[in-house]
Order: C-alpha cells, then sequence, then structure tokens
C-alpha cells in the first residue's frame, strides 16, 4: 500500500477488506485486481492538484465509509414513485446492488437491458471486450476504487441498425441504511452501428444520510450510432459522489449528454468524450442548482483526435446561499483533426451574495483549420427585470423564480422525456424559494 492510502483513514476503511472477491471468471478478476492495486497506489487528490484546486475533499475523506454486501429491503411504491412512464426497462440497484425484484429486464426488440451476470452469460466477448476499457482506473483513484468492487453493474446492448423508441431507465437508490456507506454504481452501454437509444442515469436518495457514491459509467458509440445520455443527481444533502462518465465515438456517431446536478454535499462529474473516427458530433448540457453548503464540480474533457468532429457544449451553474459551483472544460483538437468545429460556454447565476462560482475553459488546438470557441460569464439576476415583473404584479419570489428558471430553461428543454423535463422544472421553481 502507498505511503498515501497508508495514512488516510477514508482509503483504509475501503480498502481494509477483499474488495475483488472471485468471480469465476478469469479477465474480470484480473480486471478488479489491477483495479485494486491501483487504488492502493494513485494518491487521492487535493487542493494542490491543479484538476481538484477548486473542490477540497476533506470533508469526505475525513470520514470512513464501509462497503454494500447485500441490498436493503425497498418496497415496491418507493420505485414506482421514482419511475418514469414508458420505459422500455428498469434497472434497479439498491445502495449499488443489483435488485432483480424491483427492475423490469428487457432482452428483445433489439434492446438488452440486464445486469451484469446475465450480460457475461449472454454477451461474453462484447462485455470482456469493453468492460473497464474507458474507465481511467489508471490515473483516477475513484474509477480504481468502483473498478476494484465491481460486482454488480447496468449492461445496456443495442443492436445494429435498432432504433429504440423509449428509454432505458438505469434507477440508483441510496437507501440511507444505518452507517456510513460506500456504494460503487457501474453502466456499460454499447451501441451498435446504425443504431438509436435514450439512457437515463438516476441517482436518488430515499432517505437523507451520510454515504459515498463512486459511479462510472462507459458508453460505447458504434458507427453512424446516436446515443442519448440523461444523467441526474438527487443524493441526500449530506452525501459525496465522485463519478465519472467515459464515452467513446466512432465514424459519424452522435453523443448527447444532458447532466443535472442537484444534491450531495461534495459532487463531481468527470465526463470524458473521445472521437475514435471522422465526423463525430456532441452536445454536451449541464446544469448545477446548488445551495446552502454544497458544492458541484463539474469537469469535462472532449478530445478531437479525427477530423470533421463537432461540439456544442453549454454549461449552467445556479449557486444559492453558502454553494459552491465550479466546471472546467477542456477541449482539445489533435494535429490532424482539420475542420473541427467547437463551441463551448459557461453561465453561472449567483443567487446570493455568498455564493461562488469558479470557472475554467480550456482550447488546445494543434490543427489549423478549424473553428473552435469559448466563454464564460457569472452574474446575478437583473434588478431591472425583476423590477419589471413585480411592477406587473408579481410578487418578489414569483418573479425570482421565473427569472431563475428562464436561467436554466436552455438546458432543461433538452432532455427528451417530457417527464423528467417537468419534474426538473418543478424542482427549479421549488429550490430558488430558499432564502439568498
Amino acid at each position: 500500500m502507498s505511503t498515501v492510502a497508508a495514512q488516510s483513514p477514508f482509503m483504509k476503511t475501503l480498502l481494509g477488506g477483499e474488495p475483488a472477491g472471485a468471480s469465476g471468471t478469469a479477465w474480470l478478476d484480473r480486471l478488479r485486481a489491477g483495479a485494486l492495486e491501483r487504488a492502493n497506489s494513485v494518491p487521492l487528490p487535493t487542493t494542490r492538484d491543479e484538476e481538484w484546486r477548486f473542490t477540497d475533499l476533506a470533508p469526505l475523506t475525513r470520514l470512513s465509509f464501509q462497503p454494500v454486501v447485500e441490498a436493503a429491503d425497498v418496497a415496491q411504491d418507493d420505485v414506482r414513485d421514482r419511475c418514469f412512464p414508458d420505459s422500455h426497462a428498469r434497472l434497479v440497484f439498491v445502495d449499488g446492488v443489483w435488485s432483480s425484484e424491483l427492475s423490469q429486464v428487457s432482452a428483445g426488440d433489439g434492446v438488452a437491458a440486464m445486469n451484469l451476470r446475465e450480460a457475461m452469460a449472454k454477451y461474453p466477448a462484447l462485455v470482456e471486450q469493453h468492460l473497464g476499457k474507458l474507465a481511467r482506473s489508471d490515473s483516477n483513484v475513484f474509477d480504481a476504487l468502483n473498478t476494484a468492487y465491481l460486482r454488480h453493474a447496468a449492461v445496456i446492448v443495442v443492436a445494429d441498425e435498432c432504433s429504440a423508441p423509449r428509454p432505458v431507465h438505469v434507477l440508483q437508490l441510496a437507501t440511507g441504511r444505518p452507517g456510513a456507506h460506500a456504494l460503487y454504481p457501474r453502466v456499460l452501454v454499447v451501441a451498435g452501428s446504425r443504431s438509436r437509444c435514450t439512457v437515463i442515469e438516476d441517482f436518488v436518495a430515499l432517505a437523507e444520510s451520510v454515504y459515498f457514491s463512486a459511479p462510472v459509467t462507459e458508453i460505447v458509440v458504434g458507427p453512424q450510432a446516436a446515443v442519448s445520455h440523461v444523467r441526474l443527481q438527487r443524493e441526500a444533502p449530506d452525501a459525496f459522489q465522485i463519478g465519472s462518465c467515459n464515452v467513446s465515438q466512432d465514424r459519424a456517431s452522435s453523443y448527447q449528454s444532458i447532466h443535472v446536478a442537484l444534491g450531495a454535499r461534495i459532487s463531481r462529474l468527470e465526463l470524458n468524450v473521445t472521437h475514435t473516427g471522422v465526423g463525430c458530433e456532441t452536445r454536451i448540457d449541464g446544469l448545477a442548482l446548488i445551495g446552502r453548503r454544497q458544492l458541484a464540480d463539474t469537469h469535462s474533457f472532449v478530445d478531437h483526435a479525427h477530423p470533421e468532429g463537432k461540439l456544442r457544449q453549454v454549461h449552467k451553474c445556479v449557486a444559492g446561499a453558502g454553494a459552491h459551483a465550479v466546471f472546467n472544460g477542456k477541449i482539445l483538437v489533435r494535429e490532424g483533426a482539420q475542420r473541427t468545429d467547437a463551441g463551448q460556454s459557461c453561465r453561472g447565476l449567483l443567487l446570493s451574495d455568498r455564493a461562488h462560482i469558479d470557472v475554467k475553459p480550456q482550447l488546445e488546438i494543434f490543427a489549423d483549420d478549424v473553428k473552435c470557441a469559448h466563454g464564460a460569464a457569472i452574474g446575478q439576476l437583473d434588478p431591472d427585470e425583476l423590477f419589471y415583473l413585480q411592477s406587473r404584479g408579481l410578487a418578489h419570489e414569483r418573479a425570482r423564480n421565473l427569472l431563475t428558471y428562464a436561467f436554466a430553461a436552455e438546458v432543461i428543454e433538452r432532455v427528451p422525456v417530457a417527464a423528467i423535463r417537468t419534474r426538473l422544472a418543478h424542482t427549479v421553481l421549488e429550490r430558488t424559494q430558499e432564502p439568498a
């Protein structure tokens, strides 16, 4: 064990047992064992690291968390209340553990949605080819922890030329069971050539408690395929979530990401997208709506490794009293990636004098025939607009809510699922009623 890990009660507790128990599958055991070794050697990030200088993990690393072994009991009503209508399939995990009783799996119509064990039986070569290949366990200690504890995962396989008309809903429930626990949600999506699908990743707390979640998602978008990915983070107010989403796009493919951060005391999403073929299109929309002592950190990295790639990215932060939002968006255009067209915008809205937003857009360009731009702006609600709405009879809070919703609407209205758009609209209006 490294000196850094050995000195950290946080890591000592997490790694005190045997995360990588034998699975009976040699390649999976090797994957877990390698990740365990890296989790023991990769240091925990601190504010001295450039990529983490705005995000202090001390409130997390001072605590100790135990891994979850078995799922807690959850009522069907708790799941039903948090489902979205017309889903093609629903995969439910309770504290990171697969629940067959609460799930509705799918194996027909060209869309297979199931747990890891079933996927390894039906698609052994495909799972071996892709699982663990995009996650950055070599450099990211949280990805390494997730892979070391990898026992349960949602696996979604979309056949070539299949167009799935309804989304697959992956519901990750945190029960708030007694004691501080560590959760390791995992998702693998493989979209075949010329396929179309929508995936909803939903992290929901059933009770207010302290827990740590380190989710990892891997998405493989095949040639000319299109994947829409909605990620909702609704963890408990005192929880911690440090997660990653890693995407590979083949030629002429399309990937749309809409990620929304609402919960957790400290949350961080690292979104990494790599263009592995010519003519990829990427659309990324993000929203962080936080208050009180919350910190929401979003890091994105889009790697234009081939010509004629296109990126459109909009990230918005709404920070209430005592909140701290962070956005770091990096665009890399490699040598030879000519005719890349990339645009990035980050805007922050401060709802209180006690809120704080840090933004850091980055462009690294090594090709000469490109069109790239980025911009960032942070401000408060316009007093003239507030006055105008109040002069038309709206109360101050209602006027404030409407202006805040209008700010967030650009992201919300891009969500491809109507039920989610409606819930997010209500959430924005409710959350902005909190005192400044």
